[in-house]
């Protein structure tokens, strides 16, 4: 594999310097072009370079600025939502984790309402800590705790609304960069409040499609992403511990030693929840260190619970609950656990996986 500047030869299509040569590359600027032989190098590298750095958000930090938004910043029609994008310190100033990828902390203030909406882009939550927030997709309401994943597929409408005397901060992904930057987004205001306020324990759609191996008659037809509005902590805690039980009994149910791990499907397909965006979750034995590996697409990690570190590119950072971090692609990176480690990932691997672009290398795997 070539790693090294070095190894990219030299460029022997550079012609020597001369009026006649600097009126060509004038001509080329005036027609709004650009030849392949001065550029080679950044369009097609010997491996990818992302702009995109690996970086980490501590939640101690975060929280804070979010609860001040909450003093300060309304919530309402037209910001809609006092959401707070992370933004990758290489890619100029947006509000993109990752060239495909958005990522934001939410806060919601006690008994507001954030009016419905909906809009192309794929959406979900994930709830690190509190509860007492419902939202309401498409009419169903649904709640949102500890450790949960909640749905918002593109083009359903959507509002959130809190039934506490407490605040709630959640994390938010989007495929908003990607669609930026295809030109595939649409957006549409609805509601100004939610279209029900009931806090049922369970959604319809759980109540129709959350029973293991089962599916209704009622819905054979396969969707584009998941019917699920909300995947439970306790079904992904279970799965996990019994990952482990099993690896303990001597049977082939980890992904590596020491490493359970899950990925959320669409059960209509048994495919990724959303057409754009994977969510996993992960589980790391004490002690267990994972081989570090390189990835084509990027992924974005949050801490659920206990402490550990991840070394990416080389530099170690050490890990908290909240905490999120950024892996670009092709970036080498690893986990290292203190503690009983658990994470939640969210990547853009569908979209590298249907292009044919995926590709995965494990160090000592060669």
């Amino acid at each position: 594999m070539l790693d090294k500047e070095e190894d990219t030869p030299a460029n022997e299509m550079q012609p020597e310097d001369t009026p006649e040569l600097r009126a060509l590359y004038k001509g080329f600027e005036e027609q709004h072009l650009l030849p392949l032989w001065t550029q080679l190098g950044d369009l097609m590298p010997i491996h990818p370079r992302p702009r995109a750095v690996p970086h980490v958000w501590k939640w101690a930090d975060l929280l804070p600025l979010a609860e001040r938004s909450g003093e300060l910043v309304p919530v309402g029609r037209g910001g809609e939502r006092r959401a707070i994008g992370l933004a990758n310190p290489g890619l100029g100033g947006h509000a993109y984790v990752s060239p495909t990828l958005w990522a934001a902390i939410q806060y919601l203030g006690p008994r507001e309402t954030a009016p419905e909406h909906r809009h192309a882009q794929n959406a979900f939550r994930f709830v690190v800590e509190g509860e007492g927030v419902w939202t309401v997709v498409n009419g169903d309401p649904v709640r949102m705790s500890r450790g949960d994943l909640l749905l918002t597929p593109g083009w359903h409408f959507h509002g959130h609304h809190n039934d506490t005397d407490k605040p709630m901060a959640w994390i938010d992904g989007l495929d908003i960069p990607f669609a930026q930057q295809n030109d595939v987004g649409f957006f549409e205001f609805g509601s100004g409040r939610v279209t029900d306020y009931a806090t049922p324990r369970f959604s319809r759609g759980e109540r129709l499609w959350c029973h293991p191996g089962l599916r209704p008659l009622s819905g054979l037809r396969d969707t584009v992403s998941s019917p699920i509005g909300a995947y439970r902590w306790e079904h992904t805690d279970r799965a996990l511990t019994e990952q482990l039980l099993l690896e303990e009994e001597g049977q082939p149910a980890t992904v590596e030693q020491g490493h359970a791990a899950i990925r959320y499907v669409n059960p209509t397909t048994g495919g990724d929840v959303m057409p754009t965006i994977r969510c996993e979750f992960h589980r790391l034995r004490a002690g267990t260190q994972t081989p570090t590996r390189r990835e084509v697409g990027s992924s974005v990690f949050q801490v659920f619970e206990g402490g550990g570190a991840v070394a990416i590119d080389g530099v170690t950072h050490k890990l908290n609950i909240g905490d999120l971090f950024v892996i670009p692609s092709w970036v080498p990176w690893s986990l290292q656990a203190e503690t009983q480690f658990d994470l939640f990932r969210f990547s853009d691997a569908p979209i590298m996986e249907r292009l044919n672009f995926a590709r995965t290398h494990i160090e000592g795997s060669d």
